[in-house]
């Protein structure tokens, strides 16, 4: 059997494929950026199904997975799954296998963050830097929540979207300040009130908000790409899936080709695999 994995910090998806069909298994996050060795370990024994089947090789695709860090990552999995087949490749990776196959072309992630890269139907051949959501992750979850909860804190929206705001939340301004400047995971924070834009998205201010930022998101990271025009663009994550109608009209006013959308990368990276003949 073979196993595809996406991991993000939060969860782990993993599917196990053989020649007859697959089943998926889902673990907390594997994250090697914040886990050490013995600390995946455990995690596994916690979570792992308890039954044995053969597993021949894993492709773990996942946050974290810097060069610095596969290692580590890569002694967990040869530990506690006892092969040494394993690929272990970044997130951004990940979204240019789902997303691009063996084609040219840019993969953008829209998620709680925000990444993109120009590849060349095997390799990630440039990338611009994404920053984080303070200085960069333009169009990411995070970044329009942060927006969304100035402009409501600031009163910058209709009144009737700032009392549905208070009142869906019962929130006071400051739990929202204690959430974002005294506590982690701000970013993954702010992110979880994009739900609340997606409600309002037919009002024109909060279509406008979602638009200017996604614009933001092409000229500070698309358009640095010299072959742009040249190729496709294509999305995945789920803020690039619930906001793709306003997508299709940036990429359509930037006359630039749209790609593929997917809400995850694991449908397209088991085509990728499957094409590889695993």
């Amino acid at each position: 059997m073979v196993i595809i994995a996406d991991s993000g910090s939060t969860n782990t998806i993993w599917q196990v494929i053989n020649k007859k069909d697959s089943r998926t298994i889902r673990t907390r996050g594997i994250n090697p950026f914040h886990l050490n060795k013995s600390e995946i370990i455990s995690l596994l024994k916690e979570d792992w199904p308890k039954e044995e089947f053969p597993i021949s090789s894993i492709y773990f695709y996942g946050a974290g997975c810097t060069p610095e860090k596969k290692e580590v990552l890569f002694d967990a999995l040869s530990s506690f799954f006892n092969i040494v087949n394993i690929e272990i490749h970044s997130d951004l990776t990940a979204a240019a296998h789902a997303l691009c196959q063996h084609q040219p072309g840019i993969a953008c992630i829209l998620g709680t963050g925000s990444n993109s890269c120009f590849y060349d139907g095997k390799n990630i051949i440039s990338q611009v830097s994404p920053l984080g959501y303070i200085l960069g992750d333009e169009g990411s979850g995070a970044v329009l929540g942060k927006i969304l909860i100035g402009d409501i804190l600031k009163k910058q929206l209709p009144d009737e979207i700032i009392e549905d705001f208070f009142t869906t939340y019962h929130l006071h301004p400051s739990e929202i300040l204690e959430q974002v400047y005294r506590k982690p995971l701000a970013n993954v924070y702010l992110a979880t009130f994009t739900s609340f834009i997606a409600k309002h998205i037919s009002h024109e201010e909060m279509n406008q908000l979602v638009k200017k930022e996604f614009v933001r998101f092409f000229e500070r990271n698309i358009m640095q790409y010299k072959s742009a025009h040249l190729y496709p663009i294509h999305f995945t994550g789920s803020i690039a899936f619930v906001f793709k109608d306003i997508i299709y009209s940036i990429t359509e006013e930037k006359g630039l080709t749209l790609g593929n959308i997917l809400q995850s990368p694991m449908e397209g990276l088991i085509q990728y695999h499957q094409g590889m003949n695993i």
